[in-house]
């Protein structure tokens, strides 16, 4: 099984994002990590190149400030990212520069991609999400928080990153058939 990760991040120092923390959570899950560094006001591209990944591919983007509206440039950079990941790849795996993984569920996600690998129902896997508000200590419940996403997608390109970079559909809106990785509690 070959997995990808792809994303995309633009002035990651400016507003702080946690993306070298992003990539590493993934790193030991994929083949390669495909990430959409859009021209920015800082050293972004350096602290990525900093990682000094042989996994890592970085592919230097120009955003189009003319879609900023509804965030339809976030899908546009997602899109950018999926379209460079390997051809051999299975599966392609989206996190964006806000978004961790834990360890604790490396196994779980391995199993779930091993699992739906060769079931052709399945376009997708579906995450639980947790967030956190202003400090480790308080967790977003209520209903603007989104609960699940789909993070793991087939490496089919009829499939494409939809509307603000949320989610996915395939090219002509339809939604995707996903299953939800079912986690385990590791203590």
């Amino acid at each position: 099984m070959k997995v990808s990760g792809f994303s995309f991040i633009r002035n990651a120092i400016i507003y702080d994002y946690p993306i070298i923390e992003s990539i590493q959570s993934l790193l030991p899950l994929v083949n390669e990590y495909v990430i959409a560094v859009g021209k920015s006001d800082d050293k972004t591209r350096d602290i990525i190149e900093s990682l000094n990944s042989d996994k890592i591919k970085i592919i230097d983007t120009v955003w189009n400030e003319s879609i900023r509206q509804g965030g339809y440039v976030l899908a546009e950079e997602t899109n950018k990212a999926f379209a460079e990941v390997n051809r051999n790849s299975d599966w392609a795996f989206y996190l964006q520069g806000d978004e961790c993984l834990h360890e604790k569920d490396y196994e779980n996600i391995r199993n779930a991609m091993q699992t739906y690998l060769n079931d052709s129902r399945v376009d997708g896997l579906l995450f639980k999400y947790f967030h956190f508000y202003g400090t480790y200590n308080f967790i977003g419940a209520g209903r603007q928080w989104y609960r699940r996403e789909i993070r793991i997608i087939r490496n089919n390109k009829n499939i494409i990153s939809w509307k603000d970079a949320q989610g996915f559909r395939f090219r002509d809106g339809t939604k995707l058939k996903v299953k939800e990785i079912s986690w385990k509690p590791k203590v």
